[in-house]
C-alpha cells in the first residue's frame, strides 16, 4: 500500500501515568506533550494530551489518545488541529510499530478540506529520540 506522509508527532512525557486495576481489566492514562511537523503543519502538542489505554479481561488493549496541536498551516496562518487516535492489539502479542486510526478536526480552512476526509492511518514507532506517531494518507486507488 502506497502511503503519503502527512504529519510526524514526537511524543514527550508530561508527568506520571495513572494506573488502575479492576476486576474486569486495567486502565492506564498517560499524559503527554510534544512537537508536530509536516508539509501542511508545524507546531506543538499542547501539554494536555492524554493516551488512555484500556486492557479488558481478554487482554485486548484499546488505546485512545486525544490531543490538541497549536501551530501554523502551510500558508503560515495560526491554527489548531484536534486529533483522536485509536488503536487496538492483543496485549499478549504487542506489535511495534503499532497501527492506529486517527480522526482530525481543524480550524484552518486550508487544512479542513484535506484533514476532514477521514482517509488516514497512523503508525507508532520507537526511535532513538523517543516515540513518534506518524500519520499517512491512504492511497485512494485502493
Amino acid at each position: 500500500m502506497e502511503r503519503k506522509p502527512v504529519l510526524d508527532i514526537k511524543i514527550e512525557s508530561n508527568g506520571p501515568a495513572l494506573h488502575m486495576t479492576a476486576e474486569s481489566g486495567e486502565i492506564l492514562m498517560i499524559p503527554f506533550r510534544g512537537s508536530a511537523k509536516g508539509d501542511l503543519f508545524t507546531g506543538i502538542v499542547e501539554p494536555c494530551g492524554v493516551d488512555t489505554q484500556v486492557v479488558n479481561a481478554a487482554r485486548v488493549r484499546h488505546m485512545s489518545a486525544r490531543y490538541m496541536l497549536t501551530g501554523t498551516d502551510a500558508d503560515g496562518n495560526a491554527c489548531h488541529i484536534y486529533i483522536e487516535n485509536n488503536g487496538w492489539f492483543d496485549d499478549r502479542h504487542p506489535s511495534m510499530p503499532f497501527q492506529t486510526v486517527p480522526t482530525f478536526y481543524t480550524d484552518s480552512p486550508r487544512l479542513a478540506k484535506y484533514l476532514h476526509r477521514n482517509q488516514f492511518v497512523g503508525q507508532g514507532v520507537n526511535e532513538d529520540d523517543g516515540l513518534h506517531i506518524r500519520f499517512y494518507e491512504i492511497d485512494r486507488a485502493l
